[in-house]
């Protein structure tokens, strides 16, 4: 049976995917930069890991490239690398900007250039992850709303040209979900009760929650789904919030 990958496998949402695909009987190779904690996930789950520094134009696609034809090779390629940087434009640091830029679009773009060569065989899927927060204005999040909605841009232009292959791009977006990288926003009750204001449904989500529906994109079964964002996020995107 094919594999799908997991880039960012040890974060919170890619290692409740990692379990829930598991689970549900779906091989998965573990991808990520920190060894000591895809060992750790990997000897939990009985799957596969490598390395890979995601910030090096070459480093995915050499990982990936040898294991392509081994066990099915792969079905799915997920990226749910990213970062959170809150504050506004006139503080923001070109390092700053940069590094938003490097975690969430460039590892993106890296992502789509080796889909194209890893699935244009057989076909297959794509997912990349943007925020609501590239959808609608919210304060102080001018660099990551950049970046993500580079990310969008990205994987529409990337499922028009990739049709033809049978590769379907996708995109989910968020609101804030409760991970260990948003974790100072909601375990402030300060924070945390501004954040859930502006999510029409009232709650935050959870990594359950968006690995259910990661889960269900990767299902060969919706193969007819393709350049579409889809929102996970309470209504923050679309929805005006409750007074």
């Amino acid at each position: 049976m094919s594999r799908i990958a997991i880039l960012g496998a040890t974060g919170t949402i890619g290692s409740v995917l990692a379990r829930r695909l598991v689970r549900q009987g779906r091989p998965v190779l573990l991808v990520g930069r920190t060894e000591e904690k895809l060992r750790s996930l990997s000897e939990e789950i009985g799957q596969p890991f490598v390395k890979v520094d995601m910030t090096s134009s070459q480093g995915l696609e050499d990982a990936l490239l040898p294991l392509a034809d081994g066990q099915g090779g792969f079905s799915a390629i997920v990226n749910v690398i990213g970062s959170v940087l809150l504050k506004p434009a006139h503080t923001t640091t070109d390092e700053q900007f940069r590094q938003v830029l490097e975690t969430n679009l460039f590892t993106a773009f890296v992502t789509i250039r080796a889909g194209a060569r890893l699935l244009r065989e057989r076909g297959g899927t794509v997912i990349l992850f943007a925020s609501a927060a590239a959808e609608i204005g919210i304060q102080n999040h001018e660099a990551i709303a950049a970046a993500k909605a580079g990310v969008i841009g990205l994987a529409r232009s990337a499922a028009a040209t990739y049709a033809a292959n049978n590769i379907r791009v996708n995109v989910v977006s968020p609101g804030l979900i409760r991970t260990a990288m948003t974790q100072r926003i909601w375990e402030n009750p300060a924070s945390a009760a501004a954040s859930t204001q502006l999510h029409a449904l009232g709650r935050l989500g959870e990594p359950e929650q968006v690995a259910s529906l990661v889960s269900w994109l990767v299902d060969p079964e919706n193969d007819w789904i393709t350049g579409q964002v889809i929102g996970i996020d309470g209504g923050l995107g679309h929805v005006l919030p409750r007074r």
